[in-house]
């Protein structure tokens, strides 16, 4: 076994900015050990620049891409929020041994009423989702695709494609996710969906709302009670209209209300790149989310730098270019820092 390697850093996310840093380097694994000005140990070999967790898309459908252009895109973390489990798993295995492929989080198939989204779209094979009409069904739901690994489960509440389930049945549903220790993200469109959500105990939207224009007293609710997924390129790819103007005035009051925000993109859904959206950040910083804030909806609760890191070649300085400061980052294995800057 090799001896672990110190390295420094000019600066280091790791839920916070914690500065010049120096860090240890023991296999696939980067720790952080102290601010480099108290450090006892000598650095090997510096890495200037900026070092993050694998940067995340909490939205992705890897069923609908190539994951293999992700990595190189500068994305190393996805969560799935839709797809057939099975095709999934695989993949997700190819990333735990593989640290230039992707890795993979996953909701497996979306829960749904009867009839309800996505069962009648195209993009959906029906291994893909599970129609649940009561609670003996959706506890058999829950409890597969957490055997096959999954790490939330994904629901739909769109009042706007088709049947959505009853409050009873809503809260059911979050109810038994909760208790086999299953976050909840819930795509909601339609009126009153959102709020619905929230009031059942659901963890996270899948997307910021966009079919209304929420009061601030929902507002308010949504930012004490659950996260929202960005999603704003959706609406529009860049050429945006009414629907992202609701969407962002939406986001910006939750951010301002103290809301945690993650990014995503619902990848799949659109002529999005296979990789980290500049749009989609420049519209985080248009939402309120300065530097840190966007850190933080990039790295979700990551506690440790472990086989992936996001690298920029340099520190933030320039508030108003953070957003293209964050899209000329690199995914780089944790493995083979020694070799670029040794």
């Amino acid at each position: 076994m090799s001896a672990a390697v110190f390295v420094s850093a000019d600066e280091v996310w790791l839920g916070g900015w914690r500065g010049a840093s120096l860090l240890r380097i023991d296999g696939n694994r980067l720790d952080w050990v102290a601010p480099l000005a108290a450090a006892t140990e000598r650095p090997t070999f510096h890495v200037p620049g900026t070092i993050f967790g694998g940067f995340t898309d909490s939205h992705v459908h890897l069923g609908l891409i190539d994951p293999d252009l992700l990595v190189a895109g500068g994305i190393a973390r996805v969560v799935d929020l839709g797809g057939d489990p099975e095709s999934i798993v695989a993949l997700r295995d190819r990333g735990r041994v593989d640290a230039s492929a992707v890795a993979i989080e996953f909701a497996g198939a979306f829960l749904t009423a009867p009839g309800g989204y996505p069962s009648d779209r195209s993009w959906a094979p029906r291994s893909s989702l599970r129609e649940v009409a009561t609670p003996q069904q959706s506890g058999a739901a829950i409890g597969e695709l957490r055997g096959l690994g999954a790490t939330r489960i994904k629901i739909t509440l769109n009042s706007n494609a088709g049947p959505v389930w009853d409050d009873g049945m809503l809260a059911a549903v979050v109810t038994q996710a909760h208790a086999v220790g299953l976050p909840v993200v819930a795509h909601a469109e339609g009126p009153g969906q959102a709020q619905r959500a929230a009031r059942s105990g659901v963890d996270t939207l899948a997307h910021t709302p966009w079919t209304e224009r929420l009061s601030d007293d929902d507002v308010a609710h949504l930012a004490a009670t659950l996260a929202i997924t960005s999603t704003l390129d959706i609406h529009g790819y860049g050429d945006y209209g009414a629907d992202y103007a609701t969407a962002l005035d939406n986001l910006t009051r939750f951010v301002a209300a103290g809301g945690r925000v993650l990014y995503g993109t619902d990848l799949g859904n659109g002529p999005l790149p296979t990789g980290l959206n500049e749009r989609e950040l420049v519209g985080l910083a248009a939402a309120g989310l300065d530097a840190a804030g966007i850190a933080a909806a990039v790295v979700p609760d990551v506690t440790s730098l472990d086989t992936r890191i996001s690298w920029i070649p340099n520190i933030s300085t320039d508030p108003a270019a953070t957003a293209s400061w964050f899209a000329s980052s690199t995914v780089l294995a944790v493995a083979s820092l020694k070799e670029l800057f040794a």
